[in-house]
C-alpha cells in the first residue's frame, strides 16, 4: 500500500478478523508509525515498514521472545546485501551497522496473535533523538536494493527462524542471537524502573532472554526490559 497510519494497526485488525500466519503488510509510508515505549517512529518514503502475524501455539516459547526471532531475520537479510560485516544485534531488539541504529522492531499482542512489526532504513536515515542512525544504503548497500525487494528476502528468513523458533526452542534462538551480539565485556548503560543509571558489563543472556549485566563488584543482575546505550 502506498500509505497508512501503522501497519501494525493494519494487521491487528486482520489479526482479529482471524488472518492467518504468512501474512505480510509493507507501506510506502507511516503517518501514525510507533516504536518502543510510544515513540513516534519517523516514516520518510523509501525505507521499509512492514508487519507481520505470528499465531501463538500452546508448545510455543514465551511470546515476548519473538524479538530475539525478529532482530535475527532482520541480521541475515542485512547481512545477504551489506558488503562488510559490521552488524551487530544489541538487546532487547535493535541492529546496528557500523555501531548505529537502522532497524526498529515492535511486538504487539492481539487476540491469540502476536503482530510482529519492523522498520528498516533502507535509504534514508532520519534523524532520532539521543540515538546514531544509519541507512543501508549509507552503508553501501546496492541502491537498487528497494524496500520492496529487502521484504523479499526478509519473509522467507522470518519464517525460518520462527521454524527455528518453535522446533528447537528458545535456547537455540538466543545462542544463534548472542553469536551476533556485540562481544563480551561491552560497556552497556541502562536505568532501572525507578529511572537510576545502572552501568556494567554485558555477560550475555539469561535462560528466558533477560539481559546479563556484570556489575563492577563482579555481581550479575537481570534486566528483563528497558533502553541499553552502548557506553
Amino acid at each position: 500500500m502506498a500509505e497508512t497510519a501503522s501497519t501494525n494497526a493494519d494487521m491487528k485488525a486482520r489479526a482479529l478478523s482471524g488472518a492467518g500466519e504468512e501474512l505480510w503488510l509493507r507501506a510506502e509510508r507511516q503517518s501514525g508509525g510507533v516504536g518502543r515505549l510510544g515513540r513516534k517512529w519517523e516514516s520518510p518514503e523509501g525505507n521499509l515498514y512492514c508487519s507481520t502475524l505470528v499465531v501463538c501455539r500452546n508448545a510455543d516459547p514465551a511470546p515476548a521472545s519473538l524479538s530475539f526471532v525478529a532482530a535475527l531475520a532482520v541480521h541475515k537479510a542485512i547481512s545477504a546485501h551489506l558488503p562488510h560485516d559490521d552488524i551487530c544485534l544489541k538487546w532487547p531488539n535493535d541492529i546496528l551497522v557500523s555501531g548505529m541504529k537502522t532497524c526498529g522492531i515492535l511486538l504487539e499482542r492481539s487476540g491469540d496473535a502476536v503482530v510482529v512489526g519492523i522498520g528498516v532504513n533502507i535509504a534514508v536515515a532520519p534523524q532520532v533523538e539521543g540515538r546514531t542512525v544509519t541507512s543501508l544504503h549509507q552503508e553501501g548497500v546496492d541502491p537498487q536494493v528497494d524496500a520492496g525487494l529487502f521484504l523479499e528476502t526478509l519473509a522467507p528468513l522470518f519464517a525460518d527462524m520462527l521454524n527455528e523458533w518453535r522446533q528447537s526452542g528458545l535456547a537455540a534462538i538466543l545462542a544463534a542471537w548472542q553469536d551476533y551480539a556485540h562481544p563480551a565485556g561491552t560497556r552497556l548503560v541502562t536505568t532501572d524502573e525507578k529511572g537510576r543509571r545502572i552501568e556494567g558489563e554485558y555477560a550475555g543472556l539469561f535462560d528466558d532472554g533477560a539481559l546479563r549485566l556484570r556489575m563492577a563488584d563482579g555481581t550479575l543482575i537481570a534486566i528483563h526490559a528497558g533502553d541499553v546505550q552502548v557506553g
